[in-house]
């Protein structure tokens, strides 16, 4: 493709032309500061890419945490027609329904400081983390993994892990329905069974926060948010399972496209035609590994609650530690989307970005119908974090928004320019808490490998996504 035509429509939008072989135009939302960074990968090259892809439907677009993936870009949100459309492993990523929750509490500032370092240490006790972490006292066996990929978050209420009253504060209530374990390998499943339960590495994390900002004070009443509140945030994902599921479907797609009478600008965008049987088995494999990332998570809650009753010696219910809501990062969906007067069904990639459905939509609970979906969008482990809720706005991003700050540096970058340096001892002057299984890890993932998430959330609020609610600051961290 020759070099790209970029013009700003408005202060928060960026468009790509139609241009050399593609189908439609692109759309990155970034405002002036972030365009500035644009330019630092290929990540722009990669929007156009994936508006090549046959059966597109309206924009390829980017959030503003936009960074190069594989194929797709992180921060890339691309649907397509179930007709004449395709799915891409790549438009989904390796880590399957990597995504973050926000677990509430009613402990103040005051009561948790000096405690902090203690329920950090007895959370990085509990939760296995670092590369090929392994739980080593949970055991799942053969049926019981069977029933993780295809119940989900119901699992953990039969299991006793979750209480029932959650399962509405998941989305999709923690299952993709159409999960089907006979798409997923045998080796999938050896790489799965074993890390149920673990925290994982690179930006994986446990923080805690403290809300510090109430912007929107009645959607902060209704997420039950209020300023110096302590509230957990735990992002993870599918683990060594979704990444082999993953990988297993791309080289399969790869040897196939010749059937399939597709070309690529690039073959990372490996794709099967929506109507096409590898299509189906991919997205039901997929939705098994969505699942198992479900359960992950509602594990590691289970034992983050046990942290702070350990510590604090008060049960978990008492200390109103409920979970306001759980995002999914890295997933493609049938989803319906307005069209004219009418709606359509369509396959929606959303990689690296939320969804971020606005006030009225039926696909919220009722609790959310009148605020919108709650938006969990974390920074960097020194910086702020914040709670959006969508608005009207998300239709034009086909109901997606953000998903963090977006890395600014290479983890070899991020370790280069860190050398010499106490990542930790610099985190510690500023009264956060970090521990991490590998020392390399707080280097790869210090505050300025990171966008300021600030800038971030600011273009997703200007341009109508989704409407700034309440910020957080970190306070203690466990890192993968």
């Amino acid at each position: 493709m020759e070099a790209l035509r970029v013009e700003r429509i408005d202060p928060y939008r960026l468009k790509i032309p139609m241009q050399s072989c593609m189908r439609t135009y692109g759309m990155v939302y970034a405002d002036a500061l972030i365009e500035k960074w644009l330019y630092t990968d290929d990540a722009l090259v990669q929007v156009a890419n994936v508006a090549c892809l046959p059966g597109i439907i309206g924009p390829s677009i980017a959030m503003p945490d936009i960074h190069m993936g594989y194929g797709f870009p992180i921060g890339g949100v691309a649907a397509f027609g179930k007709d004449d459309g395709v799915v891409s492993p790549g438009g989904v990523g390796y880590d399957i329904n990597c995504g973050i929750r926000c677990v509430l509490t009613n402990i103040k500032i005051e009561e948790m400081a000096p405690l902090k370092d203690r329920i950090i240490e007895s959370i990085f006790k509990s939760v296995p983390t670092g590369v090929g972490s392994k739980h080593k006292t949970l055991r799942c066996t053969d049926r019981e993994f069977h029933d993780v990929i295809t119940q989900g978050a119901g699992w953990l209420v039969r299991k006793g892990l979750c209480p029932e009253v959650e399962l509405e504060c998941y989305e999709d209530h923690g299952m993709l329905s159409c999960a089907d374990p006979g798409g997923i390998s045998d080796r999938a499943r050896r790489r799965g069974l074993p890390e149920l339960g673990t925290l994982g590495s690179g930006n994986h994390f446990i923080e805690i926060d403290v809300v510090d900002s109430i912007v929107d004070q009645d959607t902060a009443e209704a997420f039950s948010l209020f300023e110096n509140q302590i509230v957990v945030l735990i992002h993870t994902g599918s683990r060594g399972f979704g990444h082999q599921v993953c990988d297993d479907y791309i080289h399969a797609m790869l040897k196939a496209l010749p059937d399939y009478g597709i070309e690529l600008p690039d073959r990372q965008l490996a794709c099967a035609p929506l109507s096409h049987p590898d299509a189906h088995m991919y997205l039901s494999a997929m939705a098994g590994a969505a699942n198992f990332a479900f359960v992950n998570r509602g594990i590691i809650t289970y034992l983050v609650r046990h942290a702070f009753e350990d510590v604090l010696g008060k049960s978990w219910e008492s200390m109103g530690m409920y979970l306001l809501y759980d995002c999914c990062h890295n997933i493609a969906k049938i989803e319906e989307i307005p069209s004219g007067d009418r709606h359509v069904e369509v396959c929606i990639h959303r990689k690296g970005a939320t969804r971020a459905l606005p006030p009225g939509d039926k696909r919220l609970p009722p609790r959310f119908r009148k605020t919108g979906q709650p938006v969990i969008v974390p920074g960097d482990m020194g910086r702020s974090s914040y709670i959006l809720a969508g608005q009207k706005g998300s239709e034009k991003t086909f109901f997606s928004a953000c998903h963090g700050a977006g890395r600014l540096m290479s983890r070899h970058k991020a370790r280069k320019q860190a050398k010499g340096r106490s990542i930790s001892d610099e985190l510690s002057r500023d009264g956060i808490y970090a521990l991490a299984a590998r020392g390399s890890t707080l280097a790869e993932e210090m505050p300025e490998a990171y966008k300021d998430v600030s800038h971030v959330v600011n273009t997703i609020s200007g341009a109508g996504i989704a409407s700034i609610v309440a910020r957080m600051r970190p306070i203690g961290v466990v890192k993968g």
